[in-house]
Parts: C-alpha cells; sequence; structure tokens
C-alpha cells in the first residue's frame, strides 16, 4: 500500500509532496527498506533515484536521507564530508567521536561496499596532524566495552592533566590514546579523577591548552562519553543559532539519531536552551523541508 501510495505521489504530474512526508517520516527505517523493496517490485524502479529526480534542496537531502539502513547513512555522510570540495570536519567529529564500536564497523562495511574505497585511507589522506591520527584511532573501533579499573584511573588522569599542560606530540598521542579506547566507565572515573587532581573540569582544560579541529574533537569524545543525548542538542542548537541554520548537521542529526535517543535529545534540547527543538526548527525552516524536519523531530502539545 506505501509503496503504491508513493508511487502515485512520485510519478504523477505533479510530486505530492505531502504524501511523502506522511508516508517516509512516520516508517522506521526498516519498514522503509521493505517499502523500497515494494516500490522495485511494482514499478521497475528504485526508490532513491526517483526522489532524487523529483525533488530538489535540503527537501530531497532528507527524504533521500532517510532511505539509507543507518550504516550506509554513515557512510555516505563520511563519503561526502572526506570527498567534497571541502573536508566537513565537523561532520567526521560529529560520526567518529559517538559511534560504537559496532556502529563503526558496520559504517566502514558500508563504506567500502558503496564506494569501494577504505574509509581509514580517506581520513589519513584528506585529514592531517593530531586530528587525523585521532579519527584514524576512534576509526579502528577497538574502544574497550564495559570494562573499568578503578586502580588505574588515577594514572590515566595523570596522564591527561600532563597532557594538558607540556602539549608536546608524544603528550598528545597519549591523550587521545586514552580518549580513543579506554571504555566510557572507566573514562567517567578518570575525568572525576582529573578533576581531584587539577581542580579544573576535562573540557575547560582541553579547552584552554588546544585549539582548532583536534580541540573541538578531543571535546566532543568527552561529551559523548558524558552523555551523547547532550552532546547533540548542543550540536543542534548550535547549527539552529550559532551558524545561521547549519542545514547539514540538522538534517543528519535528526536522521542518524531518529530511532536511537531523539526524544533524550529533544529532553536535554529544552532543558537547556529552554525552547524545544521542535520550535526552533518551526522558526528557522521552512515549506516541506520545515514539515519533514518537524515530523521527524516531532513534539509534545505544548511545542505546537
Amino acid at each position: 500500500m506505501d509503496a503504491q501510495l508513493l508511487g502515485g505521489a512520485l510519478q504523477g504530474i505533479c510530486c505530492e509532496k505531502d504524501v511523502l512526508i506522511d508516508i517516509l517520516t512516520q516508517r522506521c527505517n526498516s519498514q522503509r527498506l521493505l517499502i523500497a523493496e515494494a516500490y522495485r517490485d511494482m514499478y521497475g524502479r528504485d526508490l532513491i533515484t526517483d526522489l532524487k529526480e523529483n525533488l530538489s534542496h535540503h527537501f530531497k537531502e532528507v527524504m533521500v536521507g532517510l532511505m539509507y539502513p543507518p550504516a550506509s547513512y554513515d557512510a555516505h555522510e563520511l563519503w561526502h564530508a572526506l570527498k567534497g570540495v571541502d573536508t566537513e570536519e565537523k561532520c567526521l567529529i560529529d560520526i567518529l567521536a559517538s559511534r560504537s564500536n559496532m556502529e563503526i564497523f558496520q559504517m566502514k562495511e558500508a563504506y567500502l561496499t558503496e564506494y569501494n574505497n577504505d574509509l581509514q585511507q580517506d581520513i589519513d589522506s584528506e585529514t592531517s596532524g593530531h586530528f587525523r591520527d585521532t579519527l584514524m584511532n576512534l576509526a579502528q573501533g577497538t574502544r574497550m566495552e564495559g570494562y573499568a579499573d578503578p586502580s588505574t584511573a588515577v594514572q590515566d588522569a595523570m596522564i591527561l592533566w600532563e597532557a594538558c599542560q607540556q602539549k608536546t606530540g608524544e603528550h598528545k598521542n597519549m591523550l587521545q590514546m586514552i580518549l580513543c579506547n579506554k571504555s566510557y566507565q572507566q573514562l567517567w572515573m578518570v575525568f572525576q579523577e582529573f578533576q581531584n587532581i587539577s581542580g579544573q573540569d576535562i573540557v575547560d582544560a582541553i579547552n584552554e591548552c588546544y585549539d582548532g579541529y583536534f580541540q573541538e574533537l578531543l571535546v566532543a569524545i568527552v561529551l559523548c562519553v558524558r552523555d551523547k543525548p547532550s552532546y547533540f542538542a548542543y550540536r543542534l542548537y548550535n547549527a539552529i543559532h550559532d551558524i545561521g541554520f547549519h542545514n547539514k548537521t540538522v538534517i543528519r542529526t535528526l536522521i542518524a539519531r531518529s530511532e536511537i535517543d531523539l526524544l533524550n535529545i529533544r529532553q536535554r534540547y529544552k532543558e537547556r536552551y529552554g525552547k524545544s527543538l521542535f520550535h526552533d526548527i518551526k522558526h528557522f525552516a521552512s515549506g516541506h523541508y520545515e514539515s519533514a524536519l518537524l515530523a521527524i523531530c516531532a513534539g509534545d502539545a505544548e511545542d505546537y
């Protein structure tokens, strides 16, 4: 039924965008993949191709983005971030700082399958310095999971403190090795011990000692360790307010987190910034693009 409705919406005289929104934003990813299969069986055409041919601009990005499996969507975003006219460092940070080992493994497989390129090789060729080294470490997907050793937390915290004081290449390497490879549970303890040793929060220390995309990546890792929904609420707020509605960041975050923690992101957003995510998107976007974003975001009665 959905495939037939989509066919009518896409292949009529005028593209019925409201039908696309009503169906594609209200189905989960696995359902959308089944719809795409039914669409191909029914019409002998690829749904993503038809969406690309009939839609344009940011609305097209949303509708097409919804049709990718999660790992393929991450791979798609990373490919364009690395191979576009300019490298989109913030996209690399958002994805690689926040994904689990399994998610990283799956996105690397999707990247190789869909683009016939190795993700780590592309990171190596398109980025540089300690920013590159940290991305490469994250892309290995070898973070310890579920393990914590209180006896080493003080030692790790001392290494982080020394890295923020001395800032040599060796210290930067030790800093990123700890942040990229220790388990979240271990890092929670390390951050507390860092506070005890230095009298300073680890994020404040990183911001004082480092700069550029390396600093942004380190901070993103810390914030994701502490609370991923808060990190993405922060990224959405900045994308909407600080840089004149950065469409790619808003689209990517809403799609990628829609079936993971978007409800929690909405809660953190409202708690931290006083207005709902729904309200702010409605204020800055417009037309069918706005409708699609709001349908993905959803909201509570008081947000409307």
